[in-house]
């Protein structure tokens, strides 16, 4: 059993209100447009060595169920995190038309920053398969460049942002905004697993992911441990992403 090395998950609400206090004047849905003004230098990046990442992914009904499973799971804490997610597009909508994301996340109050790509994304039944790319970003240099989108353009040495230009022909790009995530982490059985309350701003949903190399089975394992403990569930059928992007929470 691990000792929890963060904010216990009953501190959450603590950390949600600290989160939006220190955010309170940022505002996640206006667009923020191109521009080719400034430089930009991309700190040591570093492709993922996963391109494809399979989750497990179930949906909480309501905070009823997320404060259950978080009470469960008290003895496996390892950590929380606060993520603020924010997502840019091309000016013509080249990454949306295909099935791609390009996503800044901030965590803990700017203490890094991570610059993902995702693509091809495929959700069935509870698991999620996707091709993600993440490299490390200077969380000042990223704040620039949600400010000023076309900076992200300007890192030539990107992996990320040469698959972006090249295979998406993006020329300009523009800040879609996004949400806030608390995410609390457990090892559970060997699992890593992450409860997610997810604040958007027409709502709040409530998850359970596990990356897995097996997922079949480690779902069974997690449905397992939900019902025995009384905690309603389903199958997430949409992304976070997706749900950003249709403004509305999953039925």
């Amino acid at each position: 059993m691990l000792k929890s090395s963060g904010p216990a998950p009953s501190s959450l609400v603590g950390l949600v209100g600290k989160w939006r206090k220190t955010h309170q004047n940022k505002n996640l849905t206006r667009p923020l447009h191109f521009s080719t003004t400034g430089q930009a230098s991309f700190p040591n990046p570093k492709s993922s060595s996963a391109p494809m990442e399979v989750e497990i992914k179930l949906r909480l009904p309501d905070s009823t169920a997320h404060q259950q499973l978080s009470d469960a799971l008290s003895p496996f804490h390892v950590k929380t995190l606060a993520q603020e997610n924010v997502f840019f597009d091309g000016e013509g909508s080249e990454l949306v038309k295909n099935l791609a994301a390009l996503r800044l996340r901030f965590y803990d109050l700017d203490s890094h920053c991570v610059l993902s790509l995702k693509a091809k994304p495929v959700i069935s039944s509870g698991i999620s398969r996707v091709e993600e790319r993440e490299e490390s970003v200077d969380p000042s240099v990223g704040r620039a460049c949600v400010d000023d989108p076309g900076r992200l353009l300007l890192f030539g040495s990107s992996d990320i942002i040469k698959r972006v230009r090249e295979e998406y022909n993006v020329k300009g790009l523009v800040c879609l905004g996004g949400f806030r995530n608390v995410r609390a982490v457990y090892d559970w059985k060997g699992l890593k697993l992450e409860l997610d309350e997810t604040v958007y701003d027409f709502g709040t949903s409530y998850e359970i992911e596990c990356e897995s190399a097996e997922p079949e089975r480690d779902k069974k394992l997690i449905e397992r441990f939900l019902e025995e403990n009384g905690i309603m569930y389903s199958y997430s059928n949409v992304n976070k992403f997706a749900v950003f992007r249709s403004r509305k929470l999953p039925d």
